[in-house]
């Protein structure tokens, strides 16, 4: 599996087959690259327009955007209903994390999380390898609430997401708040994993 980042919170999963998964796909007006991908399932944590322009990707995907559990061939995609704030989503509304089976493998996507997680949200999720958090704060949770979520459940990776770049004006934070605490990260162009070689400890990967 080949994960790379397109930007805010898209990250595109290409299985050894060729298929692919987009988080969160946003259009041009975002302030990104325009991007013009395929996919065959996508996931949209809420209906904003920086994560929902399933309408900019081609190849008529699947999408997910619901909480429960589905299969769909390669692979499986449960929702687990959390907010885009720590009010409830009075603010902001709801949001969902996704946890994306394929490959032997279990993604976390946070989506556009807005709140520290509960027991009940680490139960629903599980055991995870890889964690895509937000970490920009201001819309969502910030580079210290990320770490301690990072810490609740324990992948080999986390990528970080989500965060201020020279592409757009949101008033959020850079990246550099969460590499804190992570000092021994590394700046990839994509991550290509496998099953059976995991790493035996946490690795935070900053994809360009």
């Amino acid at each position: 599996m080949i994960i790379q980042w397109l930007g805010h919170a898209c990250f595109k999963v290409t299985l050894a087959n060729g298929k692919v998964l987009l988080t969160d796909p946003f259009d041009e007006t975002l302030g990104y690259p325009e991007f013009s991908e395929r996919a065959d399932w996508v996931t949209v944590s809420h209906q904003h327009w920086d994560h929902n322009a399933v309408n900019s990707v081609s190849g008529e995907p699947k999408v997910f955007s619901e909480e429960g559990q589905s299969s769909e061939g390669e692979v499986i995609v449960k929702g687990v209903g959390s907010f885009h704030d720590a009010q409830q989503g009075v603010e902001r509304g709801n949001n969902i994390i996704f946890v994306i089976e394929a490959e032997g493998l279990k993604i976390c996507h946070l989506g556009d999380l807005g709140h520290m997680l509960d027991r009940k949200h680490v139960e629903k999720i599980g055991s995870v390898d890889i964690v895509m958090v937000p970490v920009g704060g201001h819309f969502t949770i910030d580079a210290e609430q990320a770490q301690a979520i990072v810490g609740m459940l324990t992948p080999k990776y986390v990528l970080p997401m989500h965060y201020k770049t020279d592409f757009i004006g949101f008033p959020i934070k850079p990246v550099d708040e969460f590499l804190k605490y992570y000092p021994k990260h590394s700046v990839q162009k994509e991550l290509n994993v496998e099953k059976g070689s995991l790493p035996d400890s946490l690795e935070t990967i900053v994809l360009k």
